[in-house]
């Protein structure tokens, strides 16, 4: 197996991996856990399951880390094609990692204040629940506005993928479209939070752009074209 084809298929490896953490914490650990506009009951299921939250805490965390070693095996594959914008790409993911982290403590904040630290004590319970149900709403704020970046990143990617020569065009189209559809969704989010979940729907096929790139990673790998003879 040639360098190329390594390369592909440790980025498959990782891309899968930031998929797989990414629906953890994204969609199976609010939909267990959060219920939307009700903080009494939010507060019920997360300290009812409170493995399970320190354990999104642990997978967010790693999912941050996979998502830029992802990058960087990317850039290693793909620079050759174009060193400018694998560069661009690689900028757009690391400037993601600071408010990755912001999003971690509005959890770990919301976590304390449902367990009542004795600092906390001056609030009653009711006070705190509606103060951790902020913390994880400005948490769902902060996915918003990741989203932006989520899909900024995906346009010079998907450049590259299409111009790579060894990856299948209709990926890097694939990825472009993923790229607006994030965008689109994070503007949505922001300024129209009332059709988020409709802007999702229509976003969903979309959407799906990265999990076929991953899946063609891992399980195709790259296929670079034969030289061609004189």
């Amino acid at each position: 197996m040639t360098d190329i084809k390594k390369t592909a298929r440790v980025a498959g490896v990782l891309y899968m991996l930031m998929v797989i953490t990414g629906l953890f914490t994204l969609m199976y650990v609010p939909g267990k856990l959060i219920v939307k506009g009700n903080p009494a009951e939010t507060a019920s299921r997360i300290l009812a399951h409170e493995s399970l939250y320190r354990i999104d805490l642990a997978v967010g965390l790693a999912a941050t880390i996979i998502f830029m070693f992802t990058a960087l095996v990317l850039y290693h594959l793909l620079k050759e094609t174009n060193p400018h914008q694998a560069a661009v790409m690689l900028i757009l993911v690391l400037v993601q990692v600071p408010q990755s982290f912001v999003t971690q403590l509005l959890q770990i904040g919301a976590l304390e204040l449902l367990r009542g630290a004795d600092f906390l004590m001056i609030l009653d319970k009711a006070q705190r629940e509606t103060m951790a149900m902020w913390c994880l709403h400005l948490n769902d704020k902060s996915t918003a506005l990741s989203e932006m970046f989520w899909g900024l990143w995906l346009f010079p990617l998907g450049w590259l993928v299409f111009r790579s020569g060894f990856l299948p065009r209709f990926l890097g189209i694939w990825l472009i479209l993923n790229g607006v559809a994030y965008v689109l969704m994070s503007f949505t989010g922001l300024l129209l939070p009332a059709y988020a979940k409709l802007a999702y729907n229509i976003a969903l096929p979309a959407l799906l752009g990265e999990l076929a790139f991953a899946l063609w990673l891992l399980l195709v790998g790259a296929r670079p074209k034969p030289p061609t003879t004189p």
